[in-house]
């Protein structure tokens, strides 16, 4: 049996070009997908399963990806798709099998009313420099860090690295990050002390959550390290709930890792042990072309089933509120 290769440290994915061979095969009998409310439908995922079924070396990646993400020591894996996107381009079909391989990890959803299933988070030369679609220095977040019920897990795919050669995304072990703090600060991280952002135009995210706590006390497969450095900038913080919080951020940043994300690249995230962010992009981003410019996709997922929110009720979707700020 061919055997995946892993990259240059543990997390990443390579695909056996046997594999990608089928894998291309496959993207063009895959249908449009349907959602249910904001998640992929199950008949999707019925039929999408069953056609990654047909390539039998899907099999090693599902057994490599799945305790990738979920082991204490893991949390995030980035799957290597260039070769596919290279023969196929970035359009439906190459977007079909990539929210395929997703489905095999959770359930595909987006949250956001106002996106599709894949958000585009493009390079706004206009937006604050901090934000996902800025040029600069993105610091490290969870996602929908204010919602009693955030993602499992979220997932960038590369459409377009920066031409200039930077922005490389970066990745924190957050719990790892907790366990070097005092106690005396960890205890202070369990208040609920810490603001961030709005809350509007959100479904099946939960309700709102503010004041909230960054240590939540709920075992790591559940729990979150709610954790955004934007925070740190709210009004009402007292000074040694924010010293707390900015000896975990320099925690974060002392134990980061960073990748340039290629084209075709997938990144996959486990929320409930990892936060992310982005290095600042490269100078001269007004000579590039907008069509040119650094191009990411955003997708989240949902495990079947999951209960994670500290005020969670009984799963009944509706309509609600969430943060546009990130």
């Amino acid at each position: 049996m061919t055997e995946i290769a892993s990259a240059e440290r543990d997390g990443f994915i390579d695909l056996p070009r046997e594999l990608e061979e089928d894998l291309i095969e496959i993207a063009s009998t895959l249908p449009a997908w349907s959602v249910d409310g904001t998640f992929l439908s199950s008949p999707t995922i019925e039929q999408y399963r069953a056609a990654l079924a047909s390539a039998p070396l899907f099999d090693e990646v599902r057994e490599t990806l799945l305790p990738t993400l979920n082991n204490a020591a893991g949390g995030y894996a980035v799957v290597r798709l260039g070769s596919i996107a290279q023969a196929l381009g970035i359009g439906d079909q190459f977007l079909r099998l990539a929210t395929a391989i997703l489905a095999e990890v959770a359930i595909p959803f987006q949250p956001f009313q106002r996106w599709p299933l894949w958000k585009n988070i493009g390079t706004d030369l206009d937006a604050k420099p901090g934000l996902s679609t800025g040029v600069g220095y993105n610091a490290f977040h969870m996602d929908l860090v204010n919602a009693t019920e955030p993602p499992d897990y979220t997932t960038l795919l590369c459409v377009r690295p920066d031409p200039l050669g930077e922005g490389a995304n970066i990745l924190s072990h957050a719990r790892e990050a907790v366990s070097r703090l005092a106690p005396s600060s960890r205890d202070l991280l369990s208040d609920a002390a810490y603001t961030y952002g709005g809350f509007f135009e959100l479904s099946d995210v939960g309700e709102e959550y503010t004041p909230f706590p960054v240590l939540d006390g709920q075992p790591e497969d559940r729990g979150f390290v709610r954790f955004t450095a934007k925070m740190l900038a709210e009004a009402g913080l007292t000074e040694e709930h924010a010293y707390a919080a900015r000896e975990l951020a320099d925690q974060m940043v002392a134990g980061q890792v960073s990748y340039t994300l290629q084209r075709g690249d997938v990144l996959i995230l486990n929320q409930h042990r990892w936060v992310h962010g982005r290095l600042p992009l490269g100078d001269g981003q007004h000579h590039v072309a907008p069509e040119n410019r650094r191009l990411l996709l955003q997708l989240f997922l949902r495990r079947a089933g999951a209960s994670t929110g500290p005020l969670r009720s009984p799963y009944v979707q509706r309509p609600g509120r969430v943060s546009l700020r990130d």
